[in-house]
Parts: C-alpha cells; structure tokens; sequence
C-alpha cells in the first residue's frame, strides 16, 4: 500500500511538472515519517525512497540508528537548541531554521563535530500565530546574518501554508515564498546557495510544485493518517 501510495504521489508531481514546465527531476519527494514504525519506512525505503524527514529530534536519532546510513534525514520540525547536538552530524539537512540564535547553536555544535551543515531559514508567509518562521521582512536580514556563520550552508527557504480545504488557496503562499527567493537570489550573498525550496504537503502539494517547490513533505499521503496514541 504504502508502494501504491508513493507511486500515486510521484505521478502528480510529474503531473504538476508537466503542466508548469518543470523537470520532475528537480523536485524531490520526502516521505514524512514522523510517529510511523521502521517496518513502514523500510517499506518505503525499499521502493526507493531515501529522502525521510522528522519533526522530532529524539525520533530522528532512534531510526538513524536503525535504518540504512545512505538515507537523507530532514528535520521539518521546530529544533529547539538544546536539542541541536544531537542531530548536527545526522541530517541532511534542517528545513526549520527560525532564528539567529538557533542558527549560531546549530554553527557552534557543527563546529565542535567538524561538519557542514546545510539549512533552510523557515519563513511564516502567512503570517499564522501558532507556527514557527520569520516574517517575510525579517528573512532577507536573518538569512545574511547566518550567511556569516562557520560550519552553516543556507541552501534556501522552507514555509508551513495553513490548512486549506481547497489547495488553491495557498498558492499565494507558495507565489510569496518563491518571490522571496528570487529577491535573495539577486543579493548574490556569500555562503547562500538559495537552490533548495520547500513547501507543500499532503494537501497542496501540487500547487507548491508549480510554483517552483524543490522539496515537497508528504505524510498522510504516503503513510496514511498518524497515530499520536503510541
């Protein structure tokens, strides 16, 4: 089923794609595997999927150690510092960096394990107070402050849309956020890279993807609704 599911997202990628003009190529799906068992990721895995992202950073930790090393972890959730050690040598890269004083945390402890770590600055397009990001204005400054950092790539933006019935909705979220990346690609700024975007999920993910997604999140269309009971 999950196989099926996989499948079924992937052919309206490559639908959004065709209907934009876009290489399917330059859109990777993450099979977002948060509250869900090895025994379905290793499904997912072993359809080929090795792009995985968390939202906890203790769970993270629990299947890196218990699934193959050529897997890419993404942590999607907020990160609190306190928690950054544990992860700055274990994923590909973290989608859900919100702040300064995260970003110097996240240098400090790539620092001391001698890796390069590649982030996302999120951003709060729709401006929704019960989620995490900078505002669309604060952006453009946070993203040259962290520029500076040793040890921290800012390889581009990330943003949560609100949950819509109707995906279409967000497509002014998803339009904000690519322009956003335009305007930072312009600046040409040291250390930023800007090749990554990430947005859309279950739910919108096709109008993230024709509005430039490179990374889209997919949960319960892969892995069905999450259980939050174990």
């Amino acid at each position: 089923m999950i196989q099926e599911n996989i499948k079924h997202v992937e052919e309206k990628i490559d639908a959004a794609c065709k209907k934009s003009g876009r290489n399917p190529e330059d859109v990777t799906l993450i099979a977002v595997s948060k509250t869900k068992p090895i025994s379905m990721l290793k499904e997912a895995y072993d359809y080929g999927c090795r792009d995985f992202g968390e939202n906890k950073v203790q769970e993270l930790v629990d299947k890196w150690e218990q699934l193959p090393k050529d897997i890419r972890w993404h942590m999607i959730g907020h990160l609190q510092r306190n928690k950054v050690k544990y992860i700055v040598d274990k994923v590909y890269l973290i989608h859900s960096v919100d702040s300064l004083r995260l970003a110097e945390e996240i240098s400090k402890e790539a620092c001391k394990k001698d890796v390069t770590v590649s982030i996302l600055v999120e951003v709060n397009v729709a401006g929704e107070e019960s989620k995490f990001g900078s505002t669309c204005e604060e952006a453009y400054k946070l993203v040259e402050d962290i520029a500076k950092l040793p040890n921290i790539v800012v390889k581009g933006l990330m943003t949560i849309a609100p949950y819509v019935e109707n995906s279409e909705e967000n497509r002014q979220y998803f339009e904000k956020l690519h322009q956003i990346y335009v305007d930072i690609v312009d600046k040409n700024i040291d250390n930023v890279y800007m090749d990554e975007l990430s947005m859309g999920m279950t739910g919108d993910y096709e109008v993230a993807v024709t509005e430039g997604a490179t990374y889209v999140r997919v949960g319960t269309g892969i892995f069905g609704e999450r259980n939050y009971a174990e």
